[in-house]
């Protein structure tokens, strides 16, 4: 069941993977039936939400289509403060 979600920016592998878990949970899916969904083990699906480094691209996108997710690529919103939290 597809159930809608706004826009997540994430600009870290921790955010990528916090984004991964938080999605794969809405939708009521385990790690380990996203993993036998790919024919990976639940272990590497643990790794890519806690934003393990050394995740292979075609793994993260295996993962985000089984989620049925896109990623988006667009220019960084320019703050206009100097908070440390509009840098990341």
């Amino acid at each position: 069941m597809k159930q809608s979600t706004k826009p997540t920016i994430t600009r870290t592998p921790e955010q990528i993977g916090a984004a991964i878990r938080r999605l794969r949970k809405l939708r009521g899916i385990t790690q380990t039936e996203l993993g036998s969904k790919l024919s990976l083990r639940q272990a590497k699906i643990s790794e890519i939400e806690n934003g393990a480094p050394g995740t292979a691209l075609n793994t993260l996108f295996d993962v985000l289509a089984a989620l049925e997710l896109d990623l988006l690529i667009q220019p960084r919103h320019q703050s206009k403060g100097t908070d440390i939290e509009d840098i990341f």
